[in-house]
């Protein structure tokens, strides 16, 4: 009878959104800290009631109908509760000290929450005014720069989440370096489809001892997701929050004019090139500026961009009684591409969470998240295209007539080998994904024993289809590649479901000085994928047919070798246990333990321990009075963990037959050979020591972490002995170490002005220990990387040049440059001049060196924040530096000799001795002497340092009445300056190889935040 009134309740709680309370007067004012700064989200509740509230991003709050004689109990999380009786007064304001001593801000661990102040391993937590402040669809987006140690590589097309990698990378193997996200428990390999609203924490668990709870899917880090749930003794809450913003693309890359690109074509000795131009010319006209050039002057990247609008409204409700606690949120996000063409993603997404408390002992959760999301992806082909657009013809040409849909100017008909025009192919395809997930969660909690004994049993299934529709319509401009003869449908439906079943048990309890946390627990995990996917040719269309015919139906044919049906399940099932010990909150021990078992690879089972230790410095005698430390930790940690992201063994066992003779007679025979891959876990232990403290009467926090990290057993592919091939081998050994540093000061100025600064640093060496006694490992082709015991993973591997030869005389005293000659090529002033590394007079693969790697060994992250009134101002500011680019764009020339390049390399070409020792020639470029190998010139540097985001709010005063929100009016500016020196739209390149990167762009936005 009493879980009935509780639940019938909570249903009448759901459907008004009111609670009654008892007649009083209105109290308002304000909560902050020691330093003056607002706590938003602090709890204000009149003692012996269920009357609440919680104050605004200003730390305002008003209660209504408060007892004249009522209290107050006034409390936030990390800060000591405080009790204010009311005595008739209509305005309080509440300080509140944060506990120094005992820290006592609770942070999310794996199945589980512990104290800040007793972690031992290396976490950080972003809260949610910090990941709200950035316009994105992608939540880990909201992070560059925020915490020390993680890297984030920006995408600029819609619905495309960013690259994350912390601590770098420990596998070989591409994909095999991602972290972990856990949201609310449960596993994603990505969470781009959650909206940045409903994210109460981000908490990334960096080193082994943090992560190690998660067992195989957290060798490479753990990012922690918490959604926002409502609070015990809440009133209902009702929360808008909207934007609406353009995005404009950043740092466009000028490419080469009419005039410039005419010079090119006429000094680049070829007569093919200078042809062309004059073909432009008879076909175009003259230019009345110039009459060397066309009268087109195409800016093409000006062309196919655009600027895009964006949007984001949320809606959300939470509040609780004494017994449930809900949150709901509705969530619509859109967002154009700046590629001019179908190119849009937007997303639905819908979210609740309910805890009820059953009776004293049992309580239960249910929590769902569904996300629908529709992106349209850009044409891979459209930026190389316009990249290599030649500037002297335009996009249309009237007397194609024989030209279909569109009389598309083709580059061929002026001589040159390829189409160069991006519009036919970007006009006439779309490429459509419609995303579904769904996330749900159950959990119970039982508690054996009151407060010290807890059982835990929890359910998550993360659901996920994908439903792919690719359509190529036909065109015609041309011969040769200028036409697209069928139309093509691509259906492929993709589906994807990850069932976790968790059974926890949890202890509780101290004695005197001691205080212990256990855990032991088992996880049962069951992982599937399914695929299929169909080819049909000339389906309806043409103008005014749409997208009701883009179905296989209606197809003429079915290409067979179109047609497939893939999928994979696999097993995991583990147990664990942790011990979380502290002696008079100054002593600290942690340590886990999991084994781990698969379906995956041939070693099935795998055990991975950790360990952690503390010291709470501060809680010693000889600091009780210091005046300047309010606290101090000294932390270390070791930890061992699976990297279960490789994928699943491959190949098998072959036999072929042969034949022998032997004494003049022939014998069959059979020769069997194997490629199969019997893999293992790749182990990854890390060591990790840091500090934390508080100083100056906790205005300065400082992190500061030193680690290394070692993946053993790391796959890489080996060459087989006897038979041609190369199987994956458990047999490497890479090393990454650095240094992660963290500061922020805090302080109130006068009552009206208070301001935060800080800033992050990190470094990154990445190094590989072993190969198995292989030499190399090279990859890439014609832009070689190479891996070297000793190096880093997978630098860029060529020549290094050494200036320009300027004279003719200084081709003459090179030998390396009469060798060439004697062996047939050309070298002439303006080519590249290149390191004879090895000193064998001749330049060849043997002179190839390190070129540096695309990872970078530091980054660093600076944050502003000002309070002045009902002003509010933030500022971050992100860089990073000591990694690579190669610039495949510019390096392509030498195989599209007839194509555009980049005005850079245009305007500070070599043109004559001493013009410059640093640029080759229009023909030097494409001389295969200066470009028969990757080389220095071709790789940049993509050190950069941006303004990530500028925010400035105000927020209304309050209005007088019973109706009383609070509003906050805001402006951004995401990402408005970008400082760096690659010839490139942007430094951000997540494997270091740019063919045609997706711009990231700049993204400016007005917005609202109302709470009612």
């Amino acid at each position: 009878m009493k879980i009935g009134i509780k639940f019938l309740t909570f249903c009448i709680l759901l459907s008004h959104l009111t609670v009654f309370a008892q007649n009083g007067i209105s109290v308002s004012g304000t909560v902050t800290d020691d330093n003056g700064q607002p706590l938003p989200g602090a709890s204000i509740i009149v003692k012996g009631t269920t009357t609440g509230t919680q104050t605004d991003f200003d730390g305002l709050y008003a209660l209504n109908d408060v007892p004249n004689n009522g209290t107050l109990v006034i409390s936030y999380i990390g800060y000591s509760t405080q009790e204010t009786a009311v005595n008739g007064q209509t305005a309080i304001n509440i300080s509140l000290s944060e506990d120094s001593q005992a820290l006592d801000e609770v942070v999310v661990v794996g199945y589980g929450t512990q104290k800040k102040a007793d972690l031992t391993g290396s976490i950080t937590t972003i809260k949610t005014e910090d990941i709200t402040r950035t316009p994105t669809s992608a939540a880990m987006q909201s992070l560059q720069g925020k915490v020390a140690g993680l890297q984030v590589v920006s995408s600029g097309a819609p619905g495309t989440g960013p690259t994350i990698r912390v601590r770098g990378i420990g596998s070989y193997v591409g994909g095999a370096s991602d972290p972990l996200y856990v949201v609310d428990g449960t596993f994603f390999d990505d969470i781009d489809f959650l909206n940045t609203e409903d994210i109460e924490t981000i908490s990334v668990l960096k080193d082994a001892s943090a992560s190690a709870i998660y067992g195989v899917r957290a060798a490479n880090g753990v990012v922690l997701i918490e959604t926002k749930s409502g609070k015990i003794n809440q009133k209902p809450e009702i929360t808008y929050n909207g934007y609406q913003g353009v995005q404009i693309a950043q740092n466009v890359v000028k490419l080469s004019n009419s005039e410039q690109f005419a010079t090119l074509a006429r000094e680049s000795g070829s007569d093919a090139e200078a042809q062309s131009i004059d073909n432009a010319i008879q076909r175009y006209g003259r230019s009345r500026i110039n009459p060397n050039v066309p009268d087109v002057n195409t800016d093409w990247y000006d062309l196919i961009l655009r600027h895009a609008l964006q949007q984001n409204h949320s809606i959300g409700v939470a509040g609780g009684t004494e017994s449930v606690t809900y949150s709901l949120g509705l969530n619509y996000f859109e967002q154009e591409g700046i590629l001019n063409m179908k190119n849009d993603y937007e997303r639905f997404n819908i979210r609740s969470k309910i805890n009820v408390d059953i009776t004293d002992r049992l309580d239960i959760g249910i929590s769902t998240l569904f996300s629908n999301a529709t992106r349209y992806r850009p044409e891979s082909t459209a930026f190389a295209l316009a990249y290599y657009a030649t500037p002297t013809m335009p996009v249309l040409d009237p007397s194609k007539t024989d030209a279909y849909p569109r009389p598309y100017a083709n580059a061929q008909d002026l001589g040159y080998r390829g189409t160069q025009n991006p519009f036919p192919v970007m006009e006439n395809t779309e490429n459509r994904d419609k995303i579904r997930n769904t996330l749900t969660t159950v959990d119970l909690n039982y508690q054996l024993v009151p407060d010290k004994l807890t059982l835990k049993t929890a359910f998550y299934h993360n659901f996920e289809t994908t439903e792919t529709r690719e359509v190529r319509l036909p065109y015609f401009f041309g011969n040769g590649n200028a036409f697209r003869e069928n139309a093509e449908l691509v259906k492929r439906n993709a589906t994807f479901s990850e069932q976790t079943w968790d059974n926890t048990l949890t202890y509780n309890d101290s004695y005197g000085k001691h205080n212990l946390t256990a855990l032991v627990g088992t996880s049962y995990r069951d992982r599937s994928y399914e695929q299929l996917e169909a080819k049909g040719l000339n389906f309806p269309n043409g103008p005014g047919i749409g997208d009701e015919s883009y179905f296989l139906d209606l197809a003429n044919s079915i290409d067979v070798d179109g047609v497939g049906d893939d999928g994979v399940r696999q097993y995991f099932f583990s147990y664990f246990g942790r011990i979380a010990y502290n002696f008079d909150s100054k002593y600290l021990l942690y340590g886990t333990f999991r084994a781990d078992g698969t379906s995956k690879y041939q070693e099935k089972w795998g055990y991975f321990p950790t360990v952690g230790v503390g010291w709470v410095v501060s809680e010693e005698s000889f600091l009780e009075n210091s005046n300047v430390i309010d606290f101090l930790k000294l932390r270390a940690s070791w930890g061992e963990l699976g990297n279960a992201n490789v994928d699943s063994s491959t190949g098998g066992i072959t036999s072929d037959a042969v034949d022998g003779v032997f004494g003049d007679v022939r014998y069959p025979g059979l020769v069997t050979s194997s490629d199969f891959e019997a893999l293992k876990w790749e182990v990854t232990a890390e060591t990790n020591v840091g500090l934390t403290a508080r100083l100056f009467n906790n205005k300065l926090t400082i992190d500061s972490d030193y680690y290394i990290r070692e993946t053993r057993d790391a796959v890489i592919p080996v060459s087989r002995l006897l038979v041609p091939g190369e199987t994956r081998q458990n047999v490497g050994v890479i090393r990454n170490s650095g240094f992660e540093i963290v500061a922020n000061w805090n302080q109130k100025v006068s009552d009206n002005f208070s301001f935060s600064v800080g800033g992050n640093f990190s470094t990154l060496d990445n190094e590989v220990l072993d190969l198995a006694g292989q030499e190399n490992l090279t990859s890439g082709g014609d832009t070689a990387q190479r891996t070297v015991v000793g190096g880093t993973i997978s630098p860029f591997f060529g020549l290094k040049v050494d200036g320009v030869y300027q004279t003719d005389e200084e081709i003459q005293s090179d030998p390396a440059a009469q060798a060439a000659i004697a062996d047939g090529l050309t070298v002439a002033p303006g080519d590249l001049k290149f390191v004879d590394q090895n000193g064998d007079m001749v330049i060849d693969a043997q002179d190839r060196v390190d070129l540096g790697s695309y990872l970078p060994t530091y980054s660093f992250g600076f944050n502003l924040g000002m309070n002045y009134r009902a002003w509010d101002f933030n500022l971050n500011v992100i860089g990073q530096g000591g990694n690579v680019i190669a610039n495949q764009k510019r390096f392509a020339i030498r195989q599209t000799p007839d194509a555009n390049i980049d005005r850079d390399f245009a305007v500070n070409r070599w043109n004559g001795a001493g013009s410059t020792n640093s640029y080759p020639s229009a023909r030097g470029i494409r001389n295969p002497w200066s470009n028969q190998f990757l080389s220095s010139f071709f790789v940049e540097k993509g050190d950069f340092v941006r303004l990530q985001n500028v925010t400035l709010g105000y927020t209304l005063p309050k209005l007088n009445g019973k109706f009383n929100p609070d509003i906050r009016f805001y402006i951004t500016a995401e990402r408005p300056l970008t400082f760096f020196n690659y010839n490139g739209f942007t430094p951000e390149v997540s494997d270091g190889r740019d063919t045609q990167t997706y711009p990231i762009p700049g993204v400016y936005t007005f917005g609202v935040n109302i709470k009612i």
